[in-house]
């Protein structure tokens, strides 16, 4: 299909997305108890850094977690580095992160539910230290966080 083929088609189907939500907050024939559940998880997430609360991490990370944080050194070249982060590191850091209780409980926790299907869902959170997005899976009825990638704040 040529370039042209493919603009066509995006074009004709962006208004449709706009009329029926697609381009915001689809759920896909999620119940809201699902798209409840994941916006949960996510909540448990930011709650469990800022409040140093790490059992919250347990309950709403899967233990095959991949966390991976994309941000720049300060270097005049500016070189992408990675940070990555397994579920026990993610654990370790949500029980002491905040623990000096800086940031507050009340910080900022932006959450959008992008997608939810029936096993797997998308969705994204604006918290103090940046924006993270994640990929999430039901497992045995539960909801949880498989995969998050994150940055600091964009800069102005």
């Amino acid at each position: 299909m040529s370039r042209i083929s493919r603009a066509c088609r995006l074009a004709a189907f962006l208004p449709l997305a706009a009329s029926t939500g697609l381009t915001g907050q689809s759920t896909a024939a999620a119940s809201e108890a699902d798209v409840e559940a994941v916006r949960q998880a996510v909540a448990d997430y930011v709650e469990a850094l800022y409040e140093v609360d790490p059992t919250k991490i347990e309950r709403s990370v899967s233990r095959g977690l991949a966390k991976i944080g994309i941000g720049r050194d300060d270097a005049p070249t500016s070189t992408i580095e990675e940070d990555r982060m397994t579920f026990d590191e993610l654990r370790d850091t949500a029980a002491e992160w905040n623990a000096d209780g800086n940031v507050p409980p009340s910080a900022t926790k932006e959450i959008v539910v992008f997608d939810v299907l029936d096993r797997i869902a998308s969705a994204k959170v604006t918290a103090s230290w940046g924006i993270d997005y994640f990929h999430l899976a039901k497992y045995d009825g539960r909801w949880l966080i498989v995969n998050v990638i994150y940055q600091g704040h964009p800069d102005p």
